[in-house]
């Protein structure tokens, strides 16, 4: 069930009402048990059977960490450490990574000159088991640091594994973030249900009119990279920029304000990343969730930083190849991990990795030359990088970066029109003006007139109807 369909336009206002205006409203345990079954129906939505795979998950780590909870012997609670992490990733690992290692060790023999045969399954990939492997995991793995403890409660567990606002594509949420929300009375808040429905807003808008356009022509443009000159494939990954990063941020609002209507905090997945002065920062500020995932649970237990520069240096290059993994099965990913973090590394060594914490041009209108320079070199960079991310395979990759420095790179683009240029430089003045808040227009018109602040919201609503693009699947539902 796509949020930007019918369906789900039919199913929240139902799940809502259950949730707020019915007997359940004063009881916690029937509110999880509705969002628990609310969950299944949408995730079922899909493919039923993979329902399966979330409840037996749901079932082994709620398990594990009660008995966690009971046994003080080191080594057994490390066997149930071990019994959680290999059953999670061995489920991601089949599902996703069955075929591509296999192909992989097949090619691998033929350029040694060695023909074999492997058998390639029919495997389809579960939407978003990437995404709520890591959240089970994180559960264990705190209950197991004693960084919290387990919850008697099946429901409220059942509930945070699969709450449907965030289920198949993030943030992906910490046990000790969501958890316990599910385990306290909740009451309606006014204000944080409109805060709810202005960032939904923004998220439909960010997905539907600037993603949705930009994908028409990123795709036909890198799918048919061999018939455009330089300047076309440079549109085509700026656009794919733009569809990337409005597609899965605005699917982020969107789960973080349906997530407000219910009276639930998820965190925050983007800080306006493109408006980041290092390699560093942008990191900081894109797929918050996930990143910080990796750092706390990969990163740091690596040694970070703290063990030399050689250490430090394995241990970026790990977290980012993991995470390049992590995006797809595919070893173009691992390539745009591997930029990545040769991007970074510099800033590590040179301990430059944390100059900017604050927003740009915090007290100012405009960035100064050396803001937007720096700003400018990074976005290239990652636009650099997102090649590799769309390509089809590295060949593809090469050559698209190859066939760019042609005689035509300064002519005007094919295939971007004006209005989409326009849309993009509607946004990104949008996101400028609101850079300072959670999303672009969460205080947006609150001195305005009234009639003119609705006038705003309906105009909203009047572009994603009217001028959205043709409607696509969020592209991380793939991972």
């Amino acid at each position: 069930m796509l949020f930007n369909s019918v369906e789900f336009a039919v199913f929240l206002p139902i799940v809502l009402t259950l949730f707020w205006w019915l007997p359940v409203r004063r009881n916690v345990r029937l509110q999880n048990i509705l969002v628990t079954v609310a969950s299944y129906l949408f995730y079922g939505w899909w493919d039923y059977r993979f329902l399966l795979l979330i409840v037996f998950s749901t079932l082994i780590d709620y398990s594990v960490g009660l008995h966690l909870e009971k046994i003080e012997v080191r080594g057994r609670r490390k066997l149930l450490l071990w019994t959680s992490i290999v059953v999670n990733l061995g489920f991601l690992g089949f599902f996703k990574y069955c075929n591509f290692f296999a192909e992989s060790f097949v090619t691998a023999f033929t350029f040694l000159g060695t023909q074999i045969n492997a058998p390639s399954l029919n495997i389809v990939l579960p939407v978003g088991i990437s995404f709520y492997t890591l959240q089970t995991l994180s559960y264990t793995i705190d209950v197991y640091r004693r960084r919290m403890k387990p919850t008697h409660d099946f429901f409220a567990f059942a509930a945070f594994v699969s709450f449907f606002p965030q289920l198949v594509a993030g943030p992906v949420e910490r046990a000790t973030n969501l958890l316990p929300q599910f385990t306290r009375p909740r009451s309606f808040d006014y204000s944080k249900a409109i805060d709810g429905l202005r960032q939904i807003l923004w998220g439909m808008f960010t997905k539907v009119v600037i993603a949705d356009n930009c994908a028409a022509s990123a795709n036909a443009i890198f799918n048919n990279s061999d018939s455009y000159a330089g300047a076309t494939l440079v549109a085509g990954v700026i656009l794919f920029s733009f569809q990337v990063y409005g597609d899965f941020s605005g699917y982020s609002n969107i789960a973080i304000g349906t997530a407000k209507l219910f009276g639930f905090d998820l965190m925050r997945n983007f800080a306006y990343p493109y408006f980041s002065r290092d390699i560093a920062e942008f990191w900081h500020r894109w797929h918050i969730s996930l990143s910080t995932w990796f750092r706390d649970y990969l990163y740091i237990p690596l040694g970070g930083s703290r063990r030399g520069s050689l250490v430090s240096v394995r241990n970026v290059f790990v977290v980012f190849l993991v995470s390049g993994l992590w995006h797809g099965a595919n070893w173009t990913f691992v390539v745009w991990g591997a930029l990545n973090a040769a991007f970074f590394l510099p800033l590590l060594l040179l301990n430059r990795n944390h100059n900017y914490t604050d927003t740009v041009a915090s007290h100012r209108t405009l960035p100064t030359l050396r803001e937007f320079s720096s700003m400018a070199m990074t976005f290239g960079l990652t636009t650099f990088a997102w090649i590799f991310f769309r390509a089809k395979s590295i060949g593809h990759a090469i050559s698209y970066i190859a066939a760019i420095f042609s005689p035509a790179i300064f002519s005007w683009p094919e295939v971007v029109s004006l209005k989409l240029a326009g849309l993009i430089t509607l946004f990104l003045a949008l996101e400028w003006q609101g850079r300072h808040q959670s999303y672009a227009i969460a205080t947006l018109g609150f001195r305005w007139p009234r009639p003119a602040r609705w006038a705003f919201y309906y105009c909203v609503c009047i572009a994603i109807t009217a001028i959205g693009g043709e409607q696509q699947d969020f592209i991380y539902f793939q991972f």
